[in-house]
């Protein structure tokens, strides 16, 4: 399966359709990946797991997210309380 994955994302060129996101506004998918990303990789470090099976949410986001977003989301993460949601 981990092969499966890293076949996935070394082909990967841009996010698949997603039946949870039908319209041409993708930004619930953006965002939704983005923390989908963030999370798993929280699990897998406190769980001492392999954080590579968390690239997947990196790749669909980073080709659906404006870097602007990103970068602004990134900051707020980092700042303590700042972040609207739980990750």
């Amino acid at each position: 399966m981990a092969e499966d994955i890293k076949t996935k994302i070394k082909n990967y060129k841009t996010a698949p359709f997603n039946s949870r996101f039908p319209n041409q506004n993708q930004t619930r998918n953006c965002w939704q990946n983005y923390l989908h990303f963030h999370r798993c990789e929280k699990a897998m470090t406190a769980k001492g797991g392999d954080v590579s099976a968390c690239e997947w949410y990196h790749c669909v986001y980073k080709s659906l997210c404006p870097i602007s977003w990103v970068s602004k989301w990134d900051d707020r993460r980092r700042a303590e309380g700042m972040f609207p949601r739980k990750i």
